[in-house]
């Protein structure tokens, strides 16, 4: 029995899991109350007591933990416990000496709540996927997905806050589209060129620059301009190429 596909690839011990492993000589029930701490119950058999520990938990690799403790009575706990396959391997140094080695199966408790942290993706892909979500898709509900608690915007036109946003995307003309071209990355910073349709009379290339906190879109800050077309610019040049992206990621 596999357990649940979410802690398949989680990279830190979730607080709030509640599991029971089987093993053939007693079932034993863990709760982990905080990324250092867990409670272990079990009911029956010679080792029956219920004792909260403080443990050491690595990731050895997503949904794989090792998981160490010490009990009162100066038994020595090491668990390696495998949420991919859902089996916990448990090793034990009793007081007497004598040693424990088990293998039993995981099955998460009903109730069970783990607090897993967000999956960790690229900054350029996190900007990118709200850049479209929100001025291609028109996707509202996205806001509170990307975009941090406290977002802060810098455009003078858009009142503060990521529900201001929600708002403001819920509401836009079905004319606006956004295109995306080249992207800058450094640190928790992105820079993204674009063109924006629909949203003033002329269709206009914009900067936008995100800084990124905790998986998600923090402070934001952008400067348009109203497109001027290739053959009416002094330059010569588009501002504004469909292609940008497509060749940004091209190999050189």
């Amino acid at each position: 029995m596999r357990a649940e596909p979410s802690l398949a690839h989680a990279t830190q011990y979730p607080t709030g899991l509640a599991f029971d492993v089987a093993f053939d000589a007693f079932s034993v029930h863990l709760t982990v109350l905080s990324p250092d701490r867990l409670r272990f119950q079990i009911d029956d058999g010679p080792f029956a007591k219920t004792e909260e520990v403080a443990i050491t938990a690595t990731a050895l690799r997503p949904g794989l933990f090792l998981v160490t403790w010490v009990e009162q009575s100066g038994a020595t706990v090491v668990h390696v416990e495998d949420f991919v396959n859902g089996q916990l391997h448990s090793q034990a140094t009793l007081p007497d000496g004598r040693f424990l080695q088990m293998t039993g199966k995981i099955r998460l408790s009903p109730a069970s709540a783990p607090q897993l942290p967000p999956t960790a993706v690229a900054p350029k892909d996190l900007v990118l996927d709200a850049m479209t979500a929100l001025f291609q898709r028109r996707e509202a509900s996205a806001v509170e997905r990307l975009y941090a608690p406290d977002y802060i915007q810098h455009n003078p036109n858009i009142p503060q806050g990521r529900e201001a946003l929600a708002r403001l995307v819920g509401q836009l003309s079905p004319e606006v589209f956004y295109e995306p071209g080249l992207m800058i990355a450094e640190g928790d910073y992105v820079a993204i060129h674009g063109r924006i349709r629909g949203w003033a009379p002329t269709p206009q290339v914009v900067v936008d620059i995100f800084r990124i906190e905790n998986g998600q879109l923090a402070e934001h800050w952008d400067v348009l301009q109203d497109e001027v077309p290739a053959d009416s610019a002094t330059s010569g040049h588009a501002m504004f190429s469909a292609d940008e992206q497509a060749r940004q990621r091209s190999p050189r």
